[in-house]
């Protein structure tokens, strides 16, 4: 706006002075400086009242209130409604009244047999007949048992070897054991009960263990496992 009001104002100079031509030198009075002062007033006249007339842009400014917020009450559930319960009150009955029932009298006759009399009523009675007495149980018979012994085909296989030391020393003795014998008639074990010598027991031990053979115990005619205590003697017979 200011460039077009000074724009104005100069070409109004221009015009004022001739043109292009430039002023001739010296004073030549305030006629024409009034004039183009004039002719310039005028101008900005006209330069200021276009720009009123000119419509202006509006703006207009919108305010935004803030938003109000408030609680909201809490909706509660209905309470639920009453349940009428009702209450059965219990029958009562009368116990029932039982006949009383009469038994059979039982009657024993001059000879000692039951005789029954029918109830009353019958008329009637009932002859069991003679009584039977049976004879008592027998008591349950005991088992046979039968002990083992020396199978006579191994008898000669007895007699352990007598121990060399004992006879460089000439020393006699004697052994016994328990012997436990399974049901095919073999020696499964063997005990010391008593021995004179270590060399004894251990020529015994050994020997019954390879060599003794038995007829095995029974329980009614069964073969059955079993011990039995044997007693072994040694004795140097050239003395």
């Amino acid at each position: 706006m200011r460039l077009s009001i000074m724009q104005a104002a100069i070409g109004h100079r221009h015009i004022a002075g001739g043109g292009d031509k430039p002023a001739p030198s010296g004073y030549r009075g305030g006629t024409g400086s009034s004039v183009g002062i004039g002719g310039a007033i005028a101008v900005h006249a006209l330069v200021i009242g276009a720009w009123l007339l000119i419509p202006k842009e509006v703006i207009d400014t919108v305010i935004t209130r803030p938003f109000e917020t408030y609680a909201v009450p809490e909706e509660k559930a209905p309470p639920p409604e009453p349940v009428e319960t009702t209450i059965e009150q219990p029958i009562r009955t009368r116990p029932t009244q039982q006949q009383p029932t009469t038994a059979d009298a039982i009657v024993t006759g001059a000879q000692g047999d039951p005789v029954v009399i029918g109830s009353a009523g019958t008329g009637e009675g009932i002859d069991p007949g003679p009584t039977i007495i049976l004879p008592p149980a027998d008591p349950p018979r005991a088992p046979v048992l039968v002990d083992a012994g020396i199978d006579p085909r191994a008898l000669p296989q007895f007699q352990p070897d007598y121990p060399g030391a004992m006879i460089r020393q000439g020393l006699e003795g004697s052994v016994t054991v328990r012997v436990t014998i399974n049901a095919e008639g073999r020696v499964t074990d063997i005990a010391r009960v008593s021995a004179t010598d270590e060399s004894f027991w251990l020529a015994t031990q050994r020997h019954a263990l390879r060599k003794w053979r038995f007829r095995p115990a029974t329980r009614d005619g069964v073969p059955v496992a079993t011990t039995k205590i044997m007693t072994v003697r040694f004795t140097l017979t050239d003395r």
